[in-house]
């Protein structure tokens, strides 16, 4: 809630519903995923993230505000969690078949970790990390430095050949790296705004290849938050 760009960005509402809420909703549509959690901080700022969670009865784990990877290894502690999926709730425009894709992929190799934010191919706003927890266990126990603890996975991006890294990449024809579609500026709340009132359909979410369709056909969108680009 207090985002020093744009404060309480992940209540503003699209359709008549909070971000968080649509990426929630969307996350429901993921098959490999037990149990959703919002972890919050434990600011009073953040009061309305965990009401809002309880609102639409999403189990909701409040911690550190600056320690970030301790805030996901409590969480993931407290839950019994064997892997986990990080997925940020600035990021309304999520394809829980991405993740499914990432989360399987986790599971049959054994590997550490996946993302696909090493050599992007989606879109800023389409960011993906499954790891397990012994790995997240190991970060958190020997990772001291400022941009790991703010990061969570900062060093296991910066130290790839220490972990075993498997990376998903978007169809050849899919490739969008540069578009921007995370919510960080009024801009790019704007441009999101547009694509949920075209592409948005209750009990369901936006297939990443219908929005690429769509912007394909209607790049001049894109000029609604490119300054940030």
């Amino acid at each position: 809630m207090d985002s020093s760009r744009l404060p309480g960005k992940v209540l503003m509402k699209i359709q008549g519903k909070p971000i968080l809420e649509h990426v929630v909703d969307f996350l429901r549509f993921s098959k490999l995923t037990d149990i959703i959690i919002v972890a919050t901080t434990d600011l009073p700022a953040d009061d309305k993230i965990e009401e809002l969670s309880n609102y639409i009865d999403i189990d909701c784990y409040r911690g550190s505000s600056n320690d970030v990877l301790g805030r996901y290894y409590e969480c993931s502690k407290s839950f019994k969690a064997d892997v986990i999926t990080r997925i940020t709730a600035d990021n309304p425009l999520l394809d829980p078949t991405i993740i499914d894709e990432a989360i399987h992929i986790c599971k049959e190799t054994g590997c550490d970790y996946v993302t696909n934010l090493i050599n992007p191919t989606y879109p800023v706003g389409y960011s993906i990390e499954v790891l397990t927890f012994s790995i997240l266990k190991k970060i958190h126990e020997t990772q001291n430095d400022t941009r790991s603890r703010e990061h969570v996975t900062y060093h296991m991006r910066q130290n790839p050949n220490l972990y075993n890294i498997k990376e998903i990449f978007a169809p050849p024809d899919l490739i969008r790296p540069h578009w921007r579609l995370t919510v960080d500026y009024e801009e790019d709340f704007r441009l999101i705004s547009k694509i949920f009132s075209n592409l948005y359909r209750p009990h369901s979410f936006i297939k990443y290849s219908s929005l690429v369709e769509f912007l394909d056909k209607n790049k001049d969108l894109l000029k609604i938050n490119e300054k940030y680009s």
